[in-house]
């Protein structure tokens, strides 16, 4: 999303990669002195404390097969991305994605049987780039999404209201500007790094359109990717902060009446604030447009070298699927994030009221996901057009023609493989 991971190591330096990591993969040999199969479930390491613990006392709580977790530190993408190229790979394993190189290369199972009966419950905007030619390859984990924050009280002292338009987001960032306040931070960067296409959903277009072609192809993109612009030479824009945009300590510090940031950072917003913070969607811009929320998932997938599919495949719809206790305790217990499931995230104590109630609205009602045909080398080109239209004034309209070249192209690549 918008909340995107690093990319993905080439089959070429597979095995250099696999080396790096040990020659013990930790992958089982395939059974238990009880007779049960040992599944090997792979995770990232996450900076939430409690996090590890909990997921091995899922695993412990499973009774048809042993489940091994490995909780992989380092560049886990790229071991990932490696390992399941060989027969050591886990049998099953968290993905940002997975990618379309993975699906297409037949290294992922599909898992759409898992969502018989259920699939209408999972948020369709996470849901959406796990799927491919109607098929379901991940079991999304969680909701994380990225908004604005706003602090009520510097709001009403300038005689502002919280913007609803992006025009009404550059003359409030303006407004609020001062002495030592800026209007808005967006990262030090002024928004190029993690605003990505939001502001092209928030003018009514998307990256990719539902026939496989750029979906920014309109005077549209340019006219909102050039009020970005203007907010970085009004001089609105924190830049040089101490801590970048997902970090809410410039917010909380008091160096900034407005923050881009995600659902993370609000136990420490509402702890600073109480209840002197209000939280925005990206707004829309122009007749066409609409408020924009990135959002983006973990899922849980399956490795079709595993040799033992059936059962991993078993394990993951226990878990994922059917254990909603365990779904809102990972979601909730130890980090700041929403269920996958609508029904759990509608359910939860924690975000029925308040900010966090609003932000499962706006993504329910806004949210939108960077979706599957987005290449890393669609992003690349797309990515550096905005930092020259942000920082270095580069014409919206000439930069977005040549990103608009490159993806066509990039997507007529693609979709011949």
């Amino acid at each position: 999303m918008t909340i995107s991971r690093r990319a993905l190591l080439g089959a070429g330096a597979a095995c250099g990669l696999l080396t790096a990591c040990g020659s013990n993969t930790g992958r089982g040999t395939g059974g238990s002195a009880d007779g049960k199969v040992t599944l090997d479930h792979w995770y990232h390491q996450y900076g939430e404390s409690g996090t590890e613990a909990a997921v091995r006392r899922y695993a412990a709580a499973y009774g048809k097969a042993k489940v091994s977790v490995q909780w992989r530190p380092g560049n886990y993408d790229q071991q990932t991305a490696a390992a399941l190229l060989t027969s050591s790979g886990p049998d099953v394993f968290e993905v940002n994605g997975p990618t379309l190189d993975q699906i297409q290369g037949g290294q992922v199972a599909d898992l759409t049987a898992l969502f018989d009966g259920v699939r209408d419950d999972f948020n369709p905007a996470v849901l959406a780039p796990k799927t491919y030619d109607g098929r379901i390859w991940g079991v999304p984990q969680v909701v994380d999404t990225q908004f604005l924050y706003y602090r009520k009280s510097l709001l009403r002292d300038a005689g502002v209201r919280p913007p609803g338009s992006l025009d009404e987001l550059v003359d409030a960032a303006k407004a609020l500007t001062r002495n030592t306040v800026k209007g808005l931070f967006l990262g030090n960067d002024g928004g190029a790094g993690v605003l990505g296409g939001t502001p092209l959903y928030a003018a009514g277009l998307s990256l990719v359109t539902d026939d496989g072609r750029a979906g920014f192809d309109d005077p549209a993109a340019a006219r909102t990717l050039g009020k970005l612009r203007q907010l970085y030479t009004d001089k609105s824009l924190l830049l040089g902060a101490p801590s970048d945009w997902s970090d809410p300590s410039a917010f909380v510090q008091g160096l900034t009446a407005m923050q881009w940031s995600g659902l993370w950072a609000l136990p420490a917003v509402q702890k600073a604030f109480g209840d002197d913070f209000g939280v925005l969607p990206f707004p829309k811009d122009g007749p066409g447009g609409k408020p924009s929320v990135p959002v983006g998932a973990y899922a849980a997938a399956v490795s079709t070298r595993s040799k033992h599919r059936a059962e991993a495949e078993a394990y993951v719809k226990w878990l994922w699927v059917e254990r909603a206790d365990f779904q809102e305790d990972f979601a909730l217990s130890y980090g700041f994030h929403i269920p996958a499931r609508l029904s759990l995230a509608k359910k939860a104590a924690k975000l029925r009221q308040g900010a966090a109630a609003e932000v499962v609205r706006l993504v329910t009602e806004d949210g939108y996901a960077q979706p599957l045909l987005w290449t890393p080398t669609m992003q690349s080109a797309y990515q550096d057009a905005l930092s020259r239209i942000i920082k270095d004034g580069a014409s919206p309209d000439s930069e977005m023609k040549s990103v608009i070249r490159k993806t066509n192209d990039e997507l007529q690549r693609v979709k011949k493989r």
